[in-house]
């Protein structure tokens, strides 16, 4: 459950993943409690005599282990400020940050703490770590406070320390009477963690109804974005923003993605100089780019997930249909869609996934699987209406 500088995998499959289980809690009429944890300065705390034992204990060689502790032996810093630099202090402890080997070595060093969430289920991402779990009743706080200790036990053995006022709660429920006040979850040193509404995950705001409308909100209007970003290509500044985690707020309500829309639009006028009566069709066709529905679908990680190209987590959420010779149609590749009695249980990674690729065959009509490559390519054919107006 490890997100962070991984070959296929991202705070984007990240984000999936955990809001799949907040998602599938929600649909049982489950609360789902929640702690983001944060530490602080975690890279540069790493003790070296632990993370060379935690290289030995995986079997590396007598001389692999003589080779890192030479890595971090001997090592300084200094701050240059103009002409001037400072005298230099030996480093001691932490990981190179900038370095290839930085992030990995600090996977490798907070890789068991995993082991310590019991019932509770633990995703990390580099050192941004969510602990939660979910039951019908409020005692299932109680559970996640059992997991928080033996968690903060975990990163005491590692002297990471746990910055108390950083580190938040919340309490997911949409539809499930809400406590007044739900139980305390404490640290080791007797501090009430605060309950919060809104919290930044990732990059992405995510509130106690799933709504994404805090997230959303940002981005409400023109008046979002800096007079010097007016002036820098587009592409590299509006879009990127407007792009960022965008699969995981497909579950956002129309309301919410109209307003990203109108800050689209605005875009779109910006660099066409369009009048502002012109519809939004005839800007998307103008400037060539699709809505953002369709950059939304774009990003989707469907395809990547049938090629295994994705995190196990993501890929074991997915599975792909016995064919049959019956007709032509069902030769054609499809996933199981999963049973839900809630539209909202349909906005899980799982079902929602399923029911896109099975719509989105009715025209690719792929019968074997193509490369990543081939598929991006049959798929931007697929999708030439640059507006999704009905």
């Amino acid at each position: 459950m490890q997100s962070g500088f991984r070959a296929d995998h991202g705070y984007t499959s990240a984000m999936l993943k955990v809001l799949n289980d907040i998602i599938t809690a929600i649909v049982k009429r489950h609360y789902c409690a929640a702690v983001f944890i944060d530490l602080a300065k975690a890279f540069d705390s790493v003790n070296h005599h632990i993370l060379i034992g935690r290289l030995d204990s995986l079997g590396f060689s007598n001389d692999c282990l003589a080779w890192f502790t030479n890595y971090f032996s001997d090592r300084v810093q200094c701050v240059k400020s103009e002409r001037l630099l400072s005298r230099p202090l030996a480093v001691a402890m932490g990981v190179p940050q900038g370095s290839i080997l930085g992030p990995t070595l600090f996977s490798v060093y907070i890789n068991d703490v995993a082991l310590a969430a019991g019932e509770s289920l633990f995703h990390l991402y580099a050192d941004d770590t969510i602990l939660y779990t979910s039951g019908p009743s409020l005692d299932t706080v109680l559970t996640l406070q059992t997991s928080f200790n033996a968690t903060q036990f975990s990163f005491r053995g590692l002297q990471l320390l746990l910055n108390t006022s950083k580190t938040k709660c919340i309490l997911f429920n949409r539809s499930l009477p809400a406590p007044a006040r739900p139980s305390s979850i404490t640290t080791l040193d007797g501090s009430d963690l605060e309950y919060v509404d809104n919290y930044k995950y990732l990059g992405v705001w995510l509130n106690c109804k799933l709504s994404f409308q805090t997230h959303i909100f940002l981005f409400r209007n023109k008046a979002s974005f800096t007079h010097a970003a007016k002036h820098t290509l587009v592409k590299l500044t509006i879009l990127p923003i407007l792009d960022f985690g965008d699969v995981n707020y497909k579950i956002a309500s129309n309301t919410l993605l109209n307003k990203l829309d109108a800050v689209y639009h605005s875009t779109i006028h910006f660099v066409t100089k369009a009048p502002y009566t012109t519809h939004h069709c005839d800007l998307y066709a103008l400037v060539g780019w699709p809505s953002l529905h369709t950059r939304r679908q774009n990003h989707w990680l469907i395809y990547k997930t049938m090629l295994g190209k994705v995190p196990p987590y993501l890929n074991s959420l997915v599975t792909i249909a016995a064919a049959t010779c019956s007709t032509r149609s069902s030769r054609y590749i499809s996933l199981v869609t999963p049973k839900t009695n809630s539209s909202f249980g349909r906005l899980s990674f799982q079902f929602s996934a399923a029911f896109d690729w099975n719509e989105l065959q009715q025209s690719l009509k792929l019968e074997t699987l193509i490369s990543l490559t081939s598929f991006k390519h049959q798929l931007s054919e697929q999708l030439t209406d640059f507006c999704t107006c009905t």
